[in-house]
């Protein structure tokens, strides 16, 4: 079931450090991100095995999954979705990088394009 979660973050005077450490429920595999979507949907999918984390780095996005509606405006959130969570990106504003984090590498047999 999707999950999000909070980064540790770590702010001075000289700005924000986020860290990924320890807190994946996966080892990383696959890195990609996610840009210059022109108003158009991402995802619409669920998969067989890969586990994802979803963090939008700038701008914000939001990610529908199981009827819920998740907003990430902050490179803080993180987004984790299970292997049988369908799930489609939508709402990009024109500054948004979403950056994906994949526990697999990609393989075009491990996509369910179609809910059950």
């Amino acid at each position: 079931m999707a999950k999000l979660i909070e980064l540790q973050t770590i702010s001075d005077d000289r700005g924000d450090l986020t860290v990924i450490e320890k807190i994946l429920p996966f080892e990383i595999k696959r890195v990609y991100y996610i840009y210059n979507t022109n108003g158009k949907s991402r995802g619409n999918h669920k998969h067989k095995k890969n586990i994802q984390a979803l963090i939008c780095v700038n701008g914000s996005c939001k990610i529908k999954c199981h009827n819920e509606i998740f907003l990430l405006d902050n490179p803080k959130k993180c987004l984790i979705l299970d292997p049988e969570d369908y799930h489609e990106m939508y709402d990009f504003n024109s500054q948004s990088v979403l950056l994906v984090l994949s526990s697999e590498y990609y393989d075009e047999n491990d996509y369910i394009r179609h809910e059950n």
